[in-house]
């Protein structure tokens, strides 16, 4: 390992405030009634969710798949940029992208979705990215699986966690740090964990991490780090900020927390008719609708969804369209005689482990794994 890893790995993130500058504090929690911030306004223009009713298309194109981009892009010359694996192991390894490309090929369908999404509809409000229920997508990543790559590396005997360093760089509450995330050994081992150097068929975009990010199969975002450039086995639990700080169901700041990991289940409705500029309510005529949309979990396969024309006082079981991949969600469909006046529709998902939707959402300081049922009004009117 060199001086470098080793710093990275094993000492503290630097935490120092610069003269002259201002840093985002600890997370915080909006007062009742308290608007979004300009802050907040900013993150939400350099970060963006899904049309909804682009939930159309089994693939989302790239430019309306999510994007969460937590410091900048980093400017990386693809030709020079070598992905390094190292740390305990007895056969370090400096791969650049063409020899990743001569490996195993792999294509997954995976659908991948923001820790955070919800986050704006909890009260109170959680200060961060204000997501509503867009921030996901689905894409084919294309790479080479990991596996392979660490027994080629052969971790030591005593090696605990692999750790994923991205070329982002930035400030944190206070605290400078590079973008780290880190997987069990087991985990990282999982044959499903993919390098991936493609998207949607295309060379990954910078926005989406290229040269190379890490793509884990029914995992929240933030643990699929981009820009690779280190991956590191180590001896001891990771302790990095974006590990043991972020991404914790936690109530109270001093609380540990529980990681964040896996999605749970929720499902969408594509908004049926058509919508106000700026309330986006939609309005439709009556008659026949077929009310349709997508579900995933991260934790097993869809089971079941169901559909509530009136609220949430009575359910209706949809018709799920066959399965498109074991990590892509799973378009579902229900039709409606759609009647004149205003009615809310609601819709939610269950997966084969019995996770299903809450109808009141369990609050956490940082909003994450917020998998209410999602709401639709819709108004009616005779043409």
């Amino acid at each position: 390992m060199t001086a470098e890893q080793e710093s990275a790995v094993h000492q503290p993130a630097a935490e120092r405030k610069l003269p002259g500058q201002e840093f985002s504090g600890p997370a915080r929690i909006a007062a009742a009634g308290e608007a979004i911030s300009a802050d907040e306004l900013q993150l939400a223009a350099r970060n963006h969710g899904i049309p909804l009713e682009t939930l159309r298309y089994d693939i989302t194109p790239i430019g309306l798949h999510y994007l969460l981009i937590h410091y900048d892009i980093p400017d990386i010359d693809a030709v020079s940029w070598r992905l390094r694996l190292g740390g305990l192991v007895e056969h370090p390894l400096s791969l650049g992208l063409d020899e990743l490309r001569t490996r195993p090929r792999v294509t997954t369908r995976v659908t991948m979705e923001c820790a955070g999404n919800g986050r704006a509809n909890l009260e109170p409000r959680p200060v961060s990215q204000p997501w509503l229920v867009e921030a996901v997508g689905t894409a084919e990543w294309t790479g080479t699986p990991l596996a392979p790559l660490l027994r080629a590396a052969a971790p030591l005997a005593t090696a605990r966690d692999v750790v994923f360093t991205g070329a982002d760089h930035g400030i944190e509450r206070g605290v400078e740090q590079t973008y780290q995330r880190s997987l069990s050994l087991a985990q990282a081992m999982d044959d499903d964990v993919l390098l991936a150097y493609e998207m949607n068929g295309a060379p990954l975009p910078p926005q989406h991490g290229a040269p190379l990010r890490l793509v884990i199969p029914g995992w929240y975002g933030m643990a699929q780090v981009k820009w690779l450039q280190d991956i590191t086995v180590i001896d001891r639990e990771f302790t990095g900020f974006q590990q043991a700080a972020a991404y914790r169901l936690r109530k109270e700041p001093d609380e540990p927390g529980i990681p964040v990991e896996r999605m749970v289940p929720r499902a969408l409705l594509i908004p049926p008719g058509w919508p106000d500029f700026m309330s986006r309510t939609r309005f439709l005529h009556p008659g026949p609708v077929e009310l349709r949309g997508r579900a995933w979990s991260g934790h097993a396969p869809v089971r079941s969804v169901e559909v509530s024309t009136d609220d949430g006082a009575t359910w209706q079981p949809a018709a799920l369209d066959p399965p498109v991949g074991r990590w892509a969600w799973r378009g579902w469909r229900l039709p409606w005689t759609a009647q004149p006046g205003q009615h809310v529709l609601a819709v939610r998902a269950t997966d084969e482990s019995g996770r299903t939707q809450p109808t009141e959402q369990p609050w956490n300081r940082g909003g994450f794994a917020n998998n209410l049922v999602h709401h639709v009004p819709v108004v009616v009117i005779e043409p």
